[in-house]
């Protein structure tokens, strides 16, 4: 079908690359068809041969890089792989300065940081079953109800699991829980 919009030339290279070998060997069809003298074609005829050889050319180029970023990445991974054990070492040899850390270019540890303070409340849930077979947890503070989140210092709440025959009493026994999920968020 032929094509109505302005810009009848693919995008896409490889496409492009089909089209224009497929519009070279019609329209030199139609100027001979026609009558009509293909010297007019010459400067068409010259690009296509340069575009030709620039195309491949630069789908081999990118091969060889995406060959050479995969080699260079498993370097890397194989690298990091190394240095972790020497950090490690250095890190934990007695003897080892925050200066020496820093020359080297590894972490110095913040000796001077204070503790988290203890948390001011607990994570409380409350259950909102907005759909069919869905239930939708929303975090509260119990030390302030009407806050919405977790409370300052606690990392989330864990969910835990029973499901029990309709009319049947709420498990008591932990035991008979499955651990779902840890969710530091307040929805």
């Amino acid at each position: 079908m032929p094509r109505t919009t302005p810009h009848y030339m693919p995008r896409r290279d490889g496409d492009f690359a089909a089209w224009v070998s497929a519009y070279s060997a019609a329209i030199h069809s139609f100027y001979e068809a026609q009558g009509l003298d293909n010297k007019d074609l010459e400067p068409f005829d010259a690009a296509l041969l340069e575009w030709n050889a620039a195309y491949p050319a630069h789908v081999a180029a990118q091969a060889i890089a995406k060959g050479a970023g995969a080699a260079k990445d498993t370097a890397r991974a194989a690298l990091e792989t190394r240095v972790r054990p020497i950090t490690n070492f250095v890190q934990s040899f007695n003897k080892t300065t925050d200066a020496d850390r820093a020359t080297i270019g590894i972490t110095v540890r913040n000796t001077s940081r204070s503790p988290a303070p203890p948390p001011t409340g607990r994570p409380t849930a409350t259950i909102d079953p907005a759909a069919r077979l869905t239930h939708h947890l929303r975090l509260i503070d119990d030390a302030a109800p009407t806050r919405r989140g977790k409370p300052k210092g606690t990392l989330g709440a864990e969910v835990w699991v029973a499901l029990v025959e309709p009319g049947a009493p709420v498990p008591t026994n932990p035991a008979s829980l499955s651990f779902l999920t840890l969710t530091s968020r307040a929805t």
